[in-house]
């Protein structure tokens, strides 16, 4: 059985997130993959936890719902780029937050994995925003991979099904709504005809809106996301600060009620094609009319035509299906070479 070490850079909602699916899922993937994922650091802002036999992540669990996690016996000031320099490493998750002017700390991180020739998985927009052609190349220089599924959509797999499913396709266009938090505010907006303000301050509380909701207000969010989209699954080379962005902020009751009036609801937007974000008027029957929460892409191809998914967009047990997603096809990859080169020894 083949060990994989991981280093966790980010030990916020999604890390922990990773750590408990990891718990709940490790006999799945030792039975299924033939691997045994081995946490051996954790890197937070303020120092690190390294254990290169393995981080007891059940412990850990503990100590960080407490925010205790320095009381860890193998806590050290230790930073994530000492950890890439430094340990034994098969795949980097970097899932810091995104400074979407900079791209750090998770800019860095990525680069200086990929340069070791460390398989990388993120959940971290920014970086892809601003740099996806340059982190791509360098990937390629060092023939390992950078996924980035958990980057847009959440647990929707929009990235690795065009990737294993619609191979043949060609997509003439990707839109839809690729925030969860601002389809919230919206919805209740719409549905109870309260003021943003009213619908943002519920978000917060109930832990779906971060306490400084900017990037998903103004629409940032949506705009690193079809950056994304665009550059993977288009062949775009463009970054966010190409992307025409209008987010939710001037939208009011009164707005939202004449819409109503005339059988339609209002939608942020993110569309590929046009390289932009906007609220749009969309149909009360659209497929697109989705309440809550939930995020949903249509993609328009020429061979299978339209097809529209829809799922939760944020969470951190649903991100981190898109996350183990990766780190399985990975593995996969990583097996089909072993089993070629194999072969290949042996005429």
């Amino acid at each position: 059985m083949k060990i994989v070490n991981l280093l966790i850079i980010g030990f916020g909602t999604i890390g922990r997130g990773v750590a408990e699916t990891l718990v709940g899922k490790r006999e799945f993937i030792r039975r299924n993959f033939d691997a045994d994922i081995r946490v051996v650091g954790i890197a937070e802002i303020n120092g690190s936890i390294i254990d290169e036999n393995g981080i007891n992540l059940s412990e850990i669990l503990k100590l960080a719902e407490n925010g205790r996690l320095e009381e860890h016996p193998k806590w050290t000031s230790r930073k994530a780029r000492y950890l890439i320099r430094n340990l034994d490493i098969d795949i980097v998750l970097e899932l810091t937050p995104g400074d979407m002017k900079t791209g750090e700390p998770g800019l860095r991180h990525i680069t200086e994995s990929l340069e070791r020739g460390i398989h990388v998985v993120t959940s971290n927009k920014a970086p892809l925003a601003l740099k996806f052609s340059e982190l791509s190349r360098i990937a390629d220089e060092n023939n390992v991979q950078l996924r980035y599924e958990a980057t847009v959509g959440g647990a929707i797999p929009i990235i690795n099904l065009y990737r294993n499913c619609l191979q043949i396709n060609r997509i003439n266009s990707i839109y839809g709504i690729l925030n969860g938090t601002s389809n919230y505010i919206l919805t209740r907006m719409f549905e109870e005809l309260v003021d943003l303000e009213v619908a943002l301050n519920d978000a917060i509380e109930l832990g779906i809106a971060e306490k400084n909701p900017e990037y998903d207000i103004y629409g940032i969010d949506t705009g690193a996301k079809i950056t994304i989209l665009a550059n993977s699954l288009m062949n775009r080379d463009i970054s966010i600060n190409e992307i025409e962005i209008t987010g939710i902020q001037e939208i009011g009751v009164d707005t939202l009620e004449i819409a109503k009036k005339h059988g339609y609801t209002i939608k942020l937007i993110g569309d590929v094609n046009e390289l932009e974000v906007s609220p749009r008027l969309i149909p009360i029957n659209h497929p697109l009319n989705i309440s809550g929460v939930l995020n949903a892409i249509m993609l328009h191809t020429d061979v299978a035509n339209k097809i529209t998914i829809i799922g939760h967009g944020a969470g951190k047990i649903e991100t981190c299906s898109s996350i183990f997603s990766d780190i399985i096809a990975i593995l996969d990859k990583a097996s089909m070479l072993h089993n070629y080169n194999c072969k290949n020894l042996h005429g």
